[in-house]
C-alpha cells in the first residue's frame, strides 16, 4: 500500500470520494441521485484539481459494502478500470471497518491492514 491513494465510498448512502496525496487528504461528496452518470467524470475532475498522477504507486481503495448492489458494481467496475488502464494498486475494505469518513478514521483502516487486496467478495444488501 502507498501513501497516496482515493478512496471511494459509494454503497448508495452518504456517498464519499477522500483523496489521500502528499499527506494531505480531502473530502468530496457525491450526489447519490446522480451518480451514476456521473461517477467517473467526478473521480476523474477530483483527481485533476488535486494534480494527482495515476500510476503504479498510487492506489484506489473501495468500499465493498454492504450497501447497494448497483452502488457497489459501479465503483468496482471504475475502480478496476483504473486499475487495468493506469496500472493503480487495488483494494478494498468493509463499510463497517471505517466508522466515520474522515481523515483519522481512514489512516486508522489503512494502518491496522484492515483493507484486502481480494474484491471478489462484495456484501450486497438485499
Amino acid at each position: 500500500m502507498k501513501n497516496d491513494f482515493l478512496i471511494i465510498s459509494f454503497i448508495g448512502k452518504d456517498d464519499k470520494l477522500g483523496l489521500m496525496i502528499n499527506k494531505e487528504f480531502f473530502i468530496h461528496n457525491l450526489d447519490s441521485k446522480k451518480i451514476d452518470k456521473q461517477i467517473i467524470s467526478d473521480i476523474l475532475n477530483f483527481l485533476k484539481y488535486h494534480n494527482v498522477k495515476l500510476d503504479k504507486n498510487f492506489s484506489v481503495i473501495i468500499n465493498q459494502g454492504p450497501g447497494s448492489f448497483s452502488s457497489i458494481r459501479i465503483s468496482l467496475a471504475v475502480a478496476k478500470g483504473l486499475k487495468i488502464s493506469k496500472k493503480i494498486q487495488l483494494f478494498g475494505y468493509k463499510n463497517n471497518d471505517l466508522k466515520e469518513f474522515n481523515q483519522e478514521n481512514v489512516e486508522k483502516l489503512v494502518n491496522k491492514n484492515l483493507i484486502e487486496k481480494k474484491l471478489i467478495k462484495p456484501i450486497y444488501l438485499s
